[in-house]
């Protein structure tokens, strides 16, 4: 390659289309977001895993299926030089189902609950809260088919998303049976169809031949007035999946949850069963609901994976750009790292020399701090402080360093007191 190619023009500096650096504020609202999330889950007993972001191609397609917009369109893959077929996780529940076989969890006390998050990326088209590299905070239910599964996995949500300051929700669910039903509704929705081909556009002939269910999900105008009339999942239940669904309903009637049955509701993984599920919001821009979290029932997906036994399973996941981004979000602080208050500033080289010293008594009594200790000017780091918003400032001259002392200064009224190092901590401690 000459020199020329290895050139970066200004254009490969930017980042990638539906990608961007998380930084300053929002940094620290999305740690917040994932803070409280896992608070709450711990609380319904969930317990933390975290999956590779690099899975073999095959546990997604094989688990997604064909016929999605993730797998034909969406989905980020290579190939290693070893000649390996890798896909960027576009989800978290196919590999947290590859991890639960690969470990023999099944030999654990079922059900196993685990919540997990972190970055997700499909090749979609960037809108307001869909970027390709997207977040995403899921909780799980391996190893059961009890409904009451079901419902937690909602409660458990539901309660992060009220917490983040969510109002007006709504759940819309659904029920698209298992595998003792489903393939004679599947027979009769395709025979609705293809009664009605001419109606349907060039995009939901495609998913005829593949997966009709996904036209029910079509966002095309079209498809949308004619799955009005479309034969619906819910009369065509088996007495078990009928009893499960209206179980689920229960429960959230018991939780005061409100929620719609929506018969169009499939969601756009093919491993569902059973319950799907989409927490809704008000967008408070358009006035129309919009789905925030979404999940459902995957009672077969780990003999998709190779599996020689089903493992009934349940989960959801939370949106968590839409969250941060929403004007409803409460902000939320972080408390693992917390944001600095304090300005560290030292003047001259006996206090560069101490410096160190005195960050470390601070990170030791849980203190932190923002700081420039690479200026030597006390005018240009006393501007920082001020363009930071910092509400004090600790002051390390030479004076100080001598006497084992600090000045510490009240930004907002410019008073300060010198504080000697031993009783610094007891000092920061005794602040209204």
């Amino acid at each position: 390659m000459s020199n020329e190619n290895k050139k970066i023009n200004k254009e490969s500096l930017n980042s990638l289309k539906g990608m961007r650096d998380i930084v300053d504020e929002q940094y620290y609202q999305f740690q917040g977001f994932f803070e409280k999330a896992q608070e709450i889950a711990v609380y319904y007993g969930f317990k933390p895993i975290d999956t590779p972001i690099l899975e073999h191609e095959a546990v997604f397609t094989s688990s997604i299926g064909e016929g999605t917009d993730i797998v034909d369109k969406e989905m980020y893959t290579l190939k290693t030089k070893g000649g390996d077929h890798l896909a960027l996780r576009p989800e978290h529940t196919a590999g947290l189902m590859r991890s639960y076989i690969e470990h023999g969890m099944q030999s654990l006390p079922q059900p196993l609950l685990f919540y997990s998050y972190g970055p997700t990326f499909r090749h979609d088209n960037p809108q307001k809260g869909r970027y390709r590299q997207f977040y995403q905070f899921d909780v799980d239910v391996l190893g059961s088919e009890k409904s009451i599964l079901d419902a937690l996995v909602i409660k458990t949500a539901w309660t992060i998303l009220e917490e983040a300051g969510a109002k007006n929700l709504s759940v819309d669910i659904n029920s698209i049976g298992d595998k003792t039903c489903r393939s004679g509704y599947i027979r009769e929705l395709t025979n609705f169809y293809k009664k009605n081909i001419s109606f349907l556009p060039a995009i939901d002939r495609e998913r005829l031949k593949t997966n009709p269910l996904r036209i029910l999900d079509s966002k095309e105008e079209k498809t949308i007035e004619l799955n009005q009339n479309a034969p619906d999942t819910l009369s065509h239940l088996c007495p078990d999946c009928k009893k499960h669904f209206k179980e689920v309903l229960e429960y959230l009637e018991k939780m005061e949850i409100p929620y719609n049955i929506n018969k169009c509701l499939v969601r756009g993984l093919s491993y569902y069963t059973r319950t799907v599920i989409e927490i809704m919001i008000d967008d408070e821009e358009t006035g129309k609901k919009i789905t925030i979290a979404g999940g459902g029932r995957y009672d077969y997906l780990a003999r998709q994976l190779g599996s020689k036994k089903d493992v009934p399973s349940v989960g959801i996941a939370i949106g968590v750009d839409r969250v941060v981004e929403a004007p409803w979000f409460a902000k939320l602080s972080p408390r693992i790292i917390k944001k600095p208050k304090m300005y560290f500033i030292q003047l001259g080289f006996d206090a560069k020399l101490k410096s160190l010293n005195v960050i470390e008594i601070l990170r030791k009594g849980k203190v932190p701090i923002a700081q420039s200790i690479s200026k030597d000017n006390l005018g240009a780091q006393l501007a920082v402080a001020e363009k930071l918003g910092m509400h004090y400032a600790i002051i390390f001259g030479q004076k100080e360093a001598m006497e084992n002392s600090v000045i510490f200064r009240d930004m907002t009224n410019r008073s300060q007191d010198t504080v000697k190092l031993e009783s610094l901590l007891e000092y920061i401690k005794n602040l209204k």
